[in-house]
């Protein structure tokens, strides 16, 4: 492959020219209910040619690669037609790499009705409570290899095993209908999705017990975020924020995401870090052959880096971060998160718990929405706190805000760092989804707007 696609490269005529290929195998299982929506396997086998001229971008996705050199000169016709000024792409080593990789158990090793039968297993589990109405259990497991070439004379060979499972309960009584899920899914093999049936179990208590839990009262509480919470919060309200490419194209942004503005107290630090092995946003290097790294998004509660692509690097004059990605060979990289999270200290849930007076614990996240600065987010489940202890169970808790106000309202950060990955990925500019994780601490926030029914 490699001799291949350095060929291709040899009757480039452009400023800068990558090439990707992508092959791989994947497995997926979906129950609804009682019933078997979908199970089997999918092949992969295609690539892609970026081609760079004058500014402009070129690009041709292909699945047959004995026409290679000719779609290498079509992104190249392309990207003439639209470049009209300088190009600008920030420097990067030149790679020669074989990224391998290794599991403890390989999905690829299981067979397919092993496979299916912990799926009904787990399914049964969760419907076997009268008032759970019914059930979806998905699990998904792939087996990839990326080639990457470009003009610069790098050459990089990534492997990837992908494995995971969410399990989602919905709970009913007449109109009331409560739902409560888990998710797992990372680079670490089966062993992921094995002996969850108490998680199953879990799952299906809290989708019951939200049936009697009563509606949060509206108001301003303080609010201890759990470390699900806590990564949603830093991913959806403030990561997207952090892609140099919305930045750069919005003028109201760049004028709120000043460098060495203070973002929160001295104990905040927010990390972009796609070089963690293991968890669902690792890869060695990005889809433009950039090596990941740890970015500092916020340290000690200054503003100090964002993330970038090769070109937002060069025209914001800042250096590459390692991630453009991309989420298949049909599809440009554009700048994404990876693994983004919250540097736990020293506060142990406990303490934090026990300095509130009246407020609330939220636990995961259901779902929420972001424009600009501004976020709403749906948790789980919560709890009411009172005198420093938890009470009762309530629901419909819905948290909304500035997203940098939050920041400079947190006032406790816990010492129990968790990163979680999942099934669900990000979604941007038309790409979904992307394996990312996101995690966090136990997080205090004061002063939070909390909408309930």
């Amino acid at each position: 492959m490699e001799k291949v696609l350095k060929n291709a490269l040899k009757s480039a005529k452009a400023d800068y020219v990558e090439i990707r290929v992508q092959e791989g195998v994947s497995t997926g299982i979906t129950y609804v209910g009682k019933e078997l929506e979908g199970i089997g396997e999918n092949n992969t086998f295609g690539g892609c040619v970026r081609a760079f001229i004058h500014g402009g971008w070129g690009f041709v996705a292909f699945n047959d690669i004995a026409n290679l050199s000719r779609y290498v000169e079509m992104a190249c016709e392309q990207a003439r037609f639209v470049g009209t000024e300088q190009s600008q792409i920030a420097p990067i080593p030149v790679i020669l790499d074989h990224v391998k990789t290794k599991v403890e158990i390989d999905p690829a090793d299981i067979s397919l009705t092993d496979k299916q039968a912990i799926c009904n297993r787990y399914n049964n589990l969760i419907l076997s409570s009268r008032q759970i109405q019914t059930s979806n259990v998905r699990y998904l497991d792939s087996h990839g290899s990326v080639y990457f070439a470009n003009t610069d004379g790098s050459f990089i060979l990534q492997e990837t095993i992908f494995c995971g499972i969410s399990l989602l309960a919905m709970a009913r009584d007449g109109m009331n209908v409560q739902q409560a899920y888990h998710s797992v899914g990372d680079l670490r093999g089966f062993s992921n999705v094995q002996h969850m049936e108490q998680k199953c179990e879990e799952v299906t208590k809290r989708a019951v017990d939200l049936l009697t839990a009563k509606s949060v009262s509206g108001g301003k509480y303080t609010v201890i975020a759990d470390p699900k919470l806590c990564g949603v919060f830093v991913h959806e309200a403030f990561g997207h924020l952090s892609e140099a490419d919305f930045i750069y194209e919005n003028k109201k942004l760049r004028e709120l995401m000043v460098m060495g503005k203070r973002f929160g107290i001295d104990a905040l630090s927010i990390v972009d870090d796609g070089s963690l092995v293991g968890e669902a946003g690792y890869n060695k290097y990005d889809n433009e052959g950039t090596p990941t790294q740890k970015t500092y998004l916020i340290k000690d509660g200054i503003l100090t880096s964002r993330l970038h692509s090769r070109e937002t690097a060069a025209k914001m004059h800042e250096k590459p971060t390692g991630n453009a990605r991309a989420i298949s060979y049909a599809h440009t990289p554009i700048v994404r998160m990876t693994n983004t999270y919250m540097e736990p200290r020293n506060y142990t849930f406990q303490k934090m718990l026990s300095e509130v007076d009246n407020g609330i614990y939220a636990i995961g996240a259901l779902g929420g929405q972001t424009n600009m600065e501004m976020f709403t987010f749906s948790a789980e489940e919560a709890y009411m706190i009172r005198n420093g202890k938890l009470q009762e169970k309530v629901r419909d808790v819905v948290l909304t805000g500035n997203v940098f106000e939050t920041l400079m309202n947190i006032d406790a950060i816990g010492d129990d760092l968790e990163i979680h990955g999942g099934l669900g990925g990000c979604g941007k500019g038309g790409q979904s989804p992307l394996r990312v994780s996101d995690g966090g601490p136990h997080v205090r926030i004061r002063n939070v707007v909390v909408g309930g029914r």
